[in-house]
């Protein structure tokens, strides 16, 4: 298919997600927001995608935030609505159940830390900077930030960031955990590939289901987070590629799964 703002190349079982509207930093607008949901919900039943790398086009951004001038005739009610329709698209990059890495290629604003802070590993260009601005429009972050920033980074961080609005570089995300890798620009895509292959080389039923424990860990007390990864764990034992990882450790040789 064929989208306005954003390009989908498939190699190798991975998806290259790009938000292509360098003219506006890749701001999100409402057309490009339902373009990404679009994207990931065919993604998630695609047999031929197991790994997706996102990022924006060119080196100034990945994605500068939302396009301000939708913001500007929003009320109550439809502040609601806006804020709900985000989470939602970013709710479904979360919960994809195929591991979505950020290459994080410069801006990553507003929305579009919202969207990094979505993906399940994110790595950064050295020109990257992170930040939740929204306190300076007279409003909040609306797409998950205050929710996911908070727990990736602890609550104190997050309310700095959240409540000043200014930015952190990449070395500062590297500090605090925010990124696992920072890397130079010409070496940013190589590393989210080179990631992404070593994923691929996995059982891909294990990879799912530990992105879903994992992910229980945002809405469960450890008690029922634990009983989430025994029944996971459980599951896994059933598999064959459970069967051909352990045989293959005691061979001594390379596991070769079939994601059975």
């Amino acid at each position: 298919m064929n989208y306005q703002n954003i390009l989908v190349e498939n190699r190798n079982r991975i998806d290259f997600v790009t938000i292509n509207r360098p003219d506006k930093l890749n701001a999100m607008n409402a057309q490009a927001k339902a373009e990404l949901k679009q994207v990931f919900e065919s993604i998630k039943n695609d047999s031929a995608v197991d790994v997706v790398i996102l990022t924006g086009a060119g080196e100034k951004s990945f994605v500068a935030g939302t396009d301000i001038k939708e913001l500007t005739e929003l009320d109550c009610e439809s502040g609601r609505a806006f804020s709900e329709g985000g989470q939602a698209v970013f709710t479904l990059i979360e919960n994809l159940g195929k591991p979505v890495i950020a290459a994080v290629n410069g801006y990553a604003l507003g929305g579009g830390a919202e969207l990094a802070l979505a993906c399940h590993i994110r790595i950064a260009s050295e020109n990257a900077k992170f930040g939740q601005p929204e306190v300076n429009l007279g409003i909040i972050p609306g797409y998950g930030g205050t929710q996911r920033l908070a727990r990736l980074v602890g609550k104190a961080k997050a309310m700095e960031m959240i409540l000043t609005g200014d930015p952190i570089d990449a070395a500062e995300a590297l500090r605090i955990g925010l990124v696992s890798k920072v890397v130079t620009q010409s070496e940013l895509m190589k590393t989210a590939e080179e990631i992404a292959q070593k994923i691929l080389s996995k059982g891909q039923i294990a990879i799912k289901m530990a992105i879903q424990a994992v992910n229980a860990t945002q809405e469960k007390s450890l008690t029922d987070g634990q009983a989430v990864e025994a029944r996971l764990f459980g599951e896994c034992c059933a598999t064959e590629d459970f069967k051909e990882g352990t045989r293959a450790f005691l061979e001594k040789r390379k596991a070769v799964f079939n994601n059975k």
